[in-house]
């Protein structure tokens, strides 16, 4: 017979997991009501349920090593986080696990492997997996866990970037440029940041008077495929201009801009979140909004640290934008938005 798990006890109880891990770790600074406590605790005892002494010993047990799981290891954006909350462990005595889970993937053993097999003392978090999902598995490891630019019910701590705040920045360059058809490659749907760069380009939008047209807007995730896909979709549309949600995503849509014949920027200007040596690499070199993801992986590990020392430290705000590096991807807008398009078969020169 299968052993009892944490997610059993919250299921029967009627409550979400990470409530009934907390009260079955005897949590006093929980909110909850009395009836509610005790019939978790009333539910763990039916089931014999047992949390898992191995995990909660390592706890004590200290391995001076700390994980970190990212969703891509080839993007810039992981890999400045990687580097800041490297830094900051090896600053507080630590060494740093890498492990890669891809967006959706069926292992569901990582986060468990890290805490339990490879000893970690806490667990960094970059996630593109649900909510739900992500939230049960993290708490089943009974480890401390910061999130990396990414918010999460139930999870108390998280290090994350303005991504509305960069979105703005983002649009008030294009329209400074005289640009309104602004297309937006947006995130993955119903992500944090997808929400918050989507909301920021809205309110960009209402700011200069411009409004918002959902045939603009495609779904472009956070791979160069995708944003390729999504330039596709929006290429008939004959923007003016395009927001990526990220510098990867801007590349796809640039490399189905060329194929196309449209020259960037005097048929179409470019710009993407993030910024990173790739950026330079681009033809032409990409403008951005620099974001600080190194100091983010930097304050995750410091608060991560501060937890398996037994602390409750305060939560860090997100962190506002370094600002907009202009580079040679966009200008000003060129003529009618008609005329922008070649004509079937035939290249611009």
């Amino acid at each position: 017979m299968a052993r009892p798990t944490l997610s059993d006890v919250a299921r029967l109880a009627g409550v979400d997991v990470s409530t009934a891990s907390r009260v079955l770790r005897g949590e006093a600074a929980q909110r909850i009501r009395e009836e509610t406590r005790e019939r978790i605790v009333q539910v763990a005892r039916e089931l014999d349920y047992r949390a898992n002494a191995f995990a909660r010993g390592l706890r004590t047990a200290r391995s001076s090593t700390l994980g970190i799981v990212v969703p891509q290891l080839d993007n810039p954006v992981f890999a400045a986080a990687i580097q800041g909350a490297e830094a900051a462990a090896a600053e507080h005595g630590f060494s740093l696990l890498i492990a890669h889970r891809a967006p959706g993937a069926r292992d569901a053993g990582v986060y468990k492997r890290l805490s339990e097999g490879n000893r970690v003392d806490g667990l960094l978090v970059a996630s593109l997996d649900d909510d739900d999902v992500l939230l049960s598995e993290l708490e089943a490891t009974e480890t401390d866990y910061v999130l990396l630019n990414r918010t999460l019910a139930g999870a108390r701590y998280s290090v994350v970037l303005d991504s509305r705040a960069a979105t703005r920045i983002a649009l008030d360059h294009l329209v400074s440029l005289g640009h309104r058809r602004i297309a937006h490659l947006a995130g993955r749907p119903g992500g944090f940041n997808a929400g918050e760069r989507l909301a920021g380009y809205r309110e960009g939008l209402a700011a200069h008077g411009i409004g918002f047209d959902p045939d603009l807007v495609a779904v472009a995730g956070y791979t160069a495929e995708g944003g390729a896909a999504a330039m596709r979709q929006l290429i008939d549309r004959k923007p003016t201009a395009v927001l990526a949600a990220t510098l990867v995503s801007a590349a796809g849509a640039m490399a189905v801009l060329h194929e196309a014949g449209w020259r960037i920027p005097q048929d179409v200007s470019v710009i993407g979140l993030h910024d990173a040596d790739v950026a330079t690499m681009l033809y032409p070199a990409l403008t951005t909004v620099r974001m600080p993801t190194e100091r983010m992986g930097r304050l995750a590990t410091e608060l991560l640290v501060r937890l398996v020392a037994g602390e409750s430290p305060e939560g860090v705000a997100p962190l506002a934008p370094e600002g907009l590096v202009v580079r040679a991807s966009t200008g000003p807008v060129a003529g009618l938005g008609g005329s922008l398009r070649a004509p079937s078969g035939e290249k611009r020169r």
